[in-house]
């Protein structure tokens, strides 16, 4: 009898001793796919001025807000492959694009979507445009990110900025533009980017070229760096490729 009971009380260890490896392979699992989703290459989806953060809300706030104008370009921020396409009651206009190594992106409350389900989708490539639709106050982008797949209740939700870059509310973010320089983005997004200037304006304007300095743009149009960053309400002396700056 008491050889039987030390067998039964054998069995159980040895059960729980492999219970707690799978488990604990399972959480080395998961804490190494959240170490290796760092996408230094990954752009910003779309012009604008960031409105909300990840996190706000009492943490509620699952993704971050870059408010802009209507219809401006919404682009992947990678390729993928269109998960969803539709129209929600809360997200409104809606795209769910699935990436590589199991991220998921939501782009949410615009005024357009262009791509349907099942589509492939390059880095770069107009999405939707810009809108209100749905649940939102302005007109804005609602982005989030997502590590597996998006839940309801958002379980796998973490923050955009640790695969798009530090930001804060109020700073200017480019569509297109990654670690200070632009990745390959669609043909459509550059014409809109020129067609921003107005034809009576263009004089007064400058497009930053790959390489331009505040320096180099100073000396081709005789002002002074101070003068440029004043008149762009410039806190820095960095600028970004296509962006666009008063040159009076």
């Amino acid at each position: 009898m008491r050889d039987y009971i030390r067998r039964f009380l054998i069995a159980i260890l040895m059960a729980l001793c492999v219970s707690l490896l799978f488990l604990g392979g399972r959480h080395s699992e998961a804490a190494g796919l959240t170490e290796s989703n760092g996408h230094k290459h990954w752009i910003w989806p779309s012009d604008g001025i960031i409105s909300d953060t990840y996190g706000t809300r009492n943490g509620k706030h699952k993704g971050i807000d870059i408010a802009g104008k209507k219809d401006a370009p919404i682009l992947s921020v990678e390729d993928g492959v269109v998960e969803k396409s539709y129209f929600s009651d809360t997200y409104g206009n809606v795209v769910f694009i699935k990436h590589p190594k199991n991220l998921v992106t939501v782009y949410a409350h615009l005024n357009k979507r262009e791509v349907f389900e099942g589509q492939k989708i390059k880095q770069g490539q107009i999405i939707g445009k810009m809108g209100q639709t749905g649940q939102a106050t302005g007109t804005h982008l609602h982005f989030e990110a997502h590590q597996l797949e998006w839940r309801y209740d958002k379980k796998y939700a973490i923050d955009p900025e640790k695969l798009l870059g530090s930001t804060s509310v109020g700073e200017f973010v480019q569509g297109g533009v990654a670690s200070n320089e632009v990745i390959t983005v669609s043909i459509p997004y550059q014409e809109h980017i020129n067609s921003n200037v107005p034809a009576g304006k263009q004089k007064n304007t400058y497009i930053v070229r790959q390489g331009d300095t505040l320096y180099s743009i100073a000396k081709r149009k005789n002002m002074t760096i101070a003068r440029i960053k004043e008149l762009n309400h410039l806190k820095s002396d960095i600028i970004m490729p296509n962006q666009i700056l008063t040159v009076k």
